[in-house]
């Protein structure tokens, strides 16, 4: 009867040991599930950076990879499944290497403003100048980013008119527009690339002078290519000022 009575005063135990590991396999059989509910997230081919990506420095297709990552069906479409899709966007912050690269830090040049806009195509030791144009002027509104131009300065002193080109192969990297009469878009404005040096001249011929400009043929600047150093002007500090004495003396046959 002793040993019937040891038996019952267990079982409640044994049962619960029972129910104990009942339940540690059901958590198993769970945790299990979810593993594979997991694994079954399909992957998808994105973009992302092969390096460090600052901003307005427009992306290259060397600075990007494809990388499969598994993204849900139902994931919002924020990421780029090309690298032509992104080549030539601009990022609005840094974006790190290894980073998947979405349409919310990226912006097309068009649409890049203020200071989030991609840097002016301007080399070492030039620096952008607009200057004025028109219709006249400025050969018809036919001058476009990306030609090169001649600058021709006509100068009137002591009784005598005189022209002549000043600076050739002048690189034109915008056009500003100004609507006229009638909601017609023409010409206003010339960005220009040039030395600190042609800057400081440009500036005196346009107070003191007028000019005009002629469009030069892009199969002579083709073949010319990036505009190289000026080793009379080779940084912005070497420009010393203009002085009217100065320009009779680069140019004495305006005077």
């Amino acid at each position: 009867m002793s040993v019937f009575r040891g038996l019952t005063s267990r079982r409640p135990f044994t049962l619960l040991g029972i129910v104990l590991a009942l339940l540690v396999i059901v958590a198993f059989v769970l945790v299990a599930l979810n593993a594979n509910s997991g694994s079954t997230v399909p992957y998808q081919s994105v973009v992302v950076a092969t390096k460090d990506l600052q901003p307005r420095l427009p992306i290259d297709a060397g600075s990007v990879a494809i990388k499969r990552l598994p993204v849900p069906n139902n994931y919002p479409q924020v990421f780029f499944n090309r690298i032509s899709d992104v080549e030539g966007m601009i990022p609005l912050v840094t974006i790190l290497m290894d980073q998947e690269i979405t349409s919310n830090v990226v912006v097309k040049p068009s649409q890049a403003l203020g200071s989030q806009s991609e840097y002016l195509p301007i080399p070492s030791g030039y620096v952008a100048l607009t200057i004025p144009t028109s219709e006249q002027q400025g050969v018809a509104d036919y001058i476009q980013p990306d030609d090169y131009i001649s600058i021709i300065a006509t100068v009137s002193s002591n009784g005598k008119v005189a022209s002549k080109t000043i600076f050739t192969n002048v690189h034109v990297i915008k056009v500003g527009m100004s609507s006229s009469t009638g909601g017609t878009a023409t010409a206003s404005s010339l960005t220009i690339v040039v030395t600190e040096c042609q800057a400081e001249l440009t500036t005196w011929f346009l107070t003191y002078a007028s000019l005009k400009y002629s469009l030069e043929s892009f199969h002579d600047y083709l073949k010319s290519g990036t505009q190289s150093p000026d080793p009379n002007c080779k940084t912005v500090t070497d420009a010393q000022g203009v002085t009217l004495q100065m320009v009779k003396t680069i140019y004495p046959t305006l005077f």
